[in-house]
């Protein structure tokens, strides 16, 4: 077979870029024409791929009748040891002519956002065409009626889950808060009050934890449709990853391309949000937005714009949803990293006497406000209902009841390397910095590391004296330790402390 080459695994994670590798000698390769990061459909039987092209020189590693594909382009493929596959160009994406009048200025409908959706997911757009589009909707340049075109076509093209009619609650939060692990506690707290909350999560993108990650040190998160039902009809609730679910499957791909850009888009933020809660079956939705200087939102203008965005496109999906504004000026908790963060849920939950109070106070508030949400509820008794449930012992038992149905609780571990960072001289502490607290989480390894992150020793408005423990470094290899330890220590303003007179 001439016009067929033989695939093999590259072991090489693109993450979920498909990437296929040819030699440069390849006959394939020169017949068609194919240059250096060129779009290619590769046909295997009646499965079939669109991946992007590296050229692989010679004396390298593959051979020239081979093609090696990237773990998600094997995985996509389906392919298996012996497969031979054929090789095309790919016919232009539909969509390309409408990112082009995009990014020129004029509006799109429910049929343009659709057909780049669709375009997307069948990998036919390159990372350039997803940058494209993501910079041509960037700032405000989706309006009101675009935003909800754009989260209509998200939400359709997945999976949608129903629950027949009855009331289904949910929360999310904006993010850029290290710690703020609240939605365990707050998925216990309503489930033990009678109610559904099938709480579908992602995982860290960019932070040391999503709440997917720390929900996995726990118990297993990566449950299939028919899982995820089986536990929210026995428990009434579930913390799962939403990755495996097919939920609004094309905000990966975007989220992907938008993170490096670093681009605040309000209207594709309201549409990856509402698209997942929509797709999940919610019907009252609280989204909880942390403010502050160096968290995502970090103006209450902002905070008001994202809200009136928010609240207007729930609206036009038929959702009842509100908007909370926190305080995001510090982390909450103390632990940033997942097993540190499971910790911190777990002694809440448990009531410990070293629980967190903020995280605490935290759940609560949120639970509360999501429980005044549901129907035929007592406007205001949320709040105290939510404590009863939680004092009572009633959310733990929940919850170990939804580690149980999801397939086991597991308790958290401990990392085997860990240092203190002191503080330089005494003083106040006034400010933590969010980003780069988070940021020396990350370099400790977490979130791929589970025990990795921060254990805070100290909070907002603290008394510090020189010497005293700022917060303790947990590393699962010494060379992720010295590693973050270096970047700390290089750092300054992570912690404000008020200089005091001698």
């Amino acid at each position: 077979m001439t016009d067929t080459l033989a695939l093999v695994p590259s072991g090489i994670d693109t993450y979920r870029q498909p990437v296929v590798y040819m030699h440069e000698d390849c006959h394939v390769c020169r017949s068609e024409g194919f240059a250096a990061q060129a779009r290619v459909r590769v046909d295997c039987g009646d499965r079939w791929i669109i991946a992007t092209l590296n050229i692989v020189r010679r004396g390298a590693w593959l051979a020239e009748h081979h093609a090696a594909l990237s773990a998600s382009a094997w995985t996509a493929l389906g392919a298996r040891e012996g497969d031979r596959a054929a090789f095309s160009h790919p016919d232009p994406p539909e969509s390309a002519s409408m990112i082009r009048a995009k990014a020129y200025g004029d509006r799109l409908d429910q049929a343009g956002f659709a057909a780049i959706v669709r375009d997307t997911l069948d990998n036919r757009l390159s990372e350039i065409d997803l940058a494209a589009f993501v910079t041509a909707c960037a700032g405000d340049r989706l309006d009101e009626a675009e935003t909800v075109a754009l989260t209509r076509a998200m939400k359709t093209a997945g999976q949608t889950l129903s629950w027949g009619g009855r009331t289904v609650l949910d929360k999310h939060c904006v993010g850029g808060l290290p710690g703020n692990r609240t939605t365990p506690i707050v998925v216990a707290i309503v489930a033990a009050a009678g109610h559904l909350i099938p709480k579908t999560s992602s995982r860290a993108i960019t932070s040391p934890a999503g709440t997917a990650d720390t929900m996995e040190v726990m118990a297993p998160v990566a449950l299939d449709t028919a899982a995820l039902r089986r536990v929210v009809e026995a428990q009434g609730g579930c913390v799962v990853w939403g990755g495996g679910l097919a939920l609004s499957p094309a905000d990966d791909h975007f989220i992907q391309v938008e993170r490096p850009l670093d681009f605040d888009s309000t209207g594709q933020l309201v549409a990856s949000v509402l698209s997942k809660k929509a797709a999940a079956g919610a019907t009252h939705v609280l989204i909880d937005m942390p403010v502050g200087p160096t968290a995502k939102v970090r103006s209450h203008d902002a905070a008001q714009a994202l809200g009136a965005r928010l609240s207007s496109v729930g609206s036009a999906l038929g959702l009842t949803l509100a908007v909370h504004v926190s305080d995001g000026t510090a982390p909450i908790g103390r632990g940033i990293g997942p097993a540190l963060e499971a910790r911190d849920v777990l002694a809440v939950l448990r009531r410990t006497p070293d629980a967190p109070p903020d995280l605490r106070d935290r759940a609560l508030d949120l639970a509360g406000h999501l429980l005044d949400l549901a129907p035929d509820t007592v406007t205001g008794a949320g709040c105290a209902r939510a404590v009863a449930l939680l004092d009572s012992g009633a959310a733990e038992a929940k919850f170990m009841a939804i580690c149980a149905a999801q397939g086991g609780f597991r308790a958290p571990g401990a990392a085997p390397h860990r240092i203190e960072v002191c503080a330089p001289h005494a003083g106040t502490l006034g400010a933590v910095d969010n980003r780069r607290i988070a940021r020396i989480a990350k370099l400790a390894g977490a979130p791929r590391q589970k025990l990795a992150g921060i254990r805070l020793m100290v909070r907002v408005g603290d008394h510090v004296d020189q010497g005293q423990p700022l917060y303790e470094l947990h590393a699962e290899t010494p060379g992720e330790l010295d590693y973050a330890l270096a970047y700390a220590n290089a750092q300054t303003g992570v912690f404000t402390l008020s200089e005091e007179n001698p």
